[in-house]
């Protein structure tokens, strides 16, 4: 007998802490999508939070903690279309998943595509597309989406 999954898992598992931006790979049900691209990674001690000594959050130029977050759709007004909304973050608010190039366009969200440009992901827009449908068709199936962020 099946098992019947009731959660679409996505992760993110960071392979690069720069000093501007954060290069990682990111996973649908722990098959590799993309790369991913984010601001800097201020959590020193890589715990989830940035509490401690030397850790602080620059607004719009620092990666949200590592942990496990709620994933839903919802429309943004500043992208004026639906895109994956992390749920929970408590250090940001409003962190998406969304089609960008460079640090530049991520304050503090999650840019999936291909990093052949260092620092820098292309073809972000197929992979956000990727991303979008495959979110939106867990939720129409009534599972409940989740990214765990390594």
């Amino acid at each position: 007998m099946s098992k019947i999954i009731k959660t679409l898992e996505l992760g993110i598992i960071r392979r690069f802490l720069g000093e501007k931006y954060t290069i990682g790979t990111f996973l649908i049900e722990d098959l590799r999508l993309c790369d991913t691209l984010e601001d800097k990674s201020r959590d020193l001690n890589n715990d989830g939070d940035l509490s401690d000594p030397g850790e602080t959050k620059v607004k719009g130029e620092t990666c949200i903690p590592v942990g496990r977050y709620r994933v839903k759709m919802a429309y943004s007004p500043h992208f004026k279309r639906r895109l994956p909304l992390l749920i929970g973050v408590k250090t940001h608010s409003g962190i998406l998943i969304h089609r960008g190039n460079t640090p530049a366009d991520t304050l503090g969200c999650i840019l999936p595509g291909e990093n052949k440009i260092k620092g820098q992901v292309i073809n972000s827009t197929y992979y956000e597309v990727k991303i979008c449908k495959a979110v939106e068709a867990a939720e129409k199936e009534g599972k409940e989406v989740w990214i765990t962020i390594k």
